[in-house]
């Protein structure tokens, strides 16, 4: 059995004042309707780093999120941390500042809603006019951490606040769901191309809970049917899985699978990833390069870029950030944006 020393005890007392002078604060209260304008204006921000969850929300999360703000429920804190340029990094809170984005662009419509069942249906626009003022006027507690807070330790308050269980990701879900299913098979066997984990790194921790099956799915699905995406992804995924268990043409997925890769190899000299030594890939970015790729080649499998500048481009860096994730318009406006950049620097000419 250990016994406590004198020493001991002074080494501990020292390390809690040490560890506490790491973590200076204040508290904020913003107006929602300030929250957004700011969240728009990427002066309030989500980073794009290894701590942030890369899930959104379901609806039913939203609405019910929408029905507590609508109700004056209390809502729990959020974190964000001061930086060197001025802005707001937003550690814990992506998802509300999200939905309430969302929200107000009309993109969430309120369904089974338990304490307010006469808004079921409604969007941010139908709202009595009263109450959507109190909505936009209703102030959020924001815990601001000053920008000597370190990284470590915001990530370490991110994993804090964020410690749960471990629940099932979509896509464990349904590849226990669709284990029988031929296109579910194809899926695996395109995760298992050589090109595909040389372009598409993937730690192998989220290998293990099938990150890389997610993406093959993305692409197939939001390059045949992306312009009917409203906003539910796993729903979205859901059902095109579901479409394709009764036939679908291998050969032709096939092919289109490797061209894309394979142009990808060509021109993109990081493939999906964002730096030379990059770990992991992001999804949006994946998706907007691979699903961009697809439709351009479908159109003109001949393509030869002269140019691939647009990829250091700040507009490319927008479309792929984090926070422009699930919405139609952000996923068409993504992969059309790399569709039309190649389209713009082929070296062959455009056309009308």
């Amino acid at each position: 059995m250990v016994k406590i020393t004198k020493e001991m005890i002074n080494g501990a007392e020292k390390q809690i004042r040490e560890r506490r002078k790491e973590i200076d604060y204040d508290t904020r209260d913003y107006s929602i309707d300030f929250i957004v304008q700011k969240f728009r204006e990427n002066k309030f921000y989500i980073p794009v780093n290894e701590y942030q969850r890369q899930y959104v929300w379901k609806d039913e999360d939203k609405t019910r999120f929408i029905e507590s703000v609508l109700l004056g429920l209390p809502i729990p804190f959020m974190f964000f941390s001061d930086t060197d340029d001025g802005r707001l990094e937003i550690v814990d809170g992506a998802q509300r500042t999200e939905t309430l984005e969302t929200f107000m662009d009309n993109e969430v419509k309120l369904s089974n809603l338990k304490r307010l069942p006469t808004l079921n249906n409604f969007h941010y626009d139908d709202l009595p006019k009263t109450f959507k003022n109190k909505f936009d006027n209703t102030t959020m507690r924001i815990i601001v951490l000053s920008d000597k807070t370190t990284i470590e330790t915001r990530q370490e308050i991110f994993n804090r606040i964020n410690t749960t269980g471990m629940e099932a990701k979509p896509s464990e879900i349904r590849r226990g769901s669709y284990s029988n299913s031929l296109f579910m098979k194809f899926l695996e066997k395109c995760t298992e191309n050589e090109l595909f984990k040389k372009l598409c790194p993937v730690t192998e921790t989220n290998r293990k809970r099938r990150e890389d099956l997610e993406l093959v799915l993305r692409f197939f699905a939001y390059l045949n049917n992306y312009q009917k995406f409203v906003h539910g992804v796993r729903e979205f995924l859901d059902e095109y899985v579901e479409s394709k268990k009764n036939g679908f043409d291998e050969r032709v997925f096939e092919i289109e699978f490797e061209n894309m890769l394979e142009f990808v190899d060509r021109y993109f000299e990081f493939g999906f990833r964002k730096t030379k030594n990059a770990k992991s890939t992001p999804r949006v970015r994946f998706e907007a390069i691979a699903v961009g790729v697809g439709l351009i080649l479908r159109e003109k499998p001949d393509l030869k870029p002269e140019s691939m500048e647009w990829l250091n481009s700040e507009d490319f860096k927008i479309h792929t950030t984090s926070h422009a994730s699930n919405s139609r318009t952000r996923l068409a406006g993504r992969v059309e944006y790399v569709k039309n950049a190649l389209l713009a620097g082929d070296e062959n000419g455009t056309s009308d």
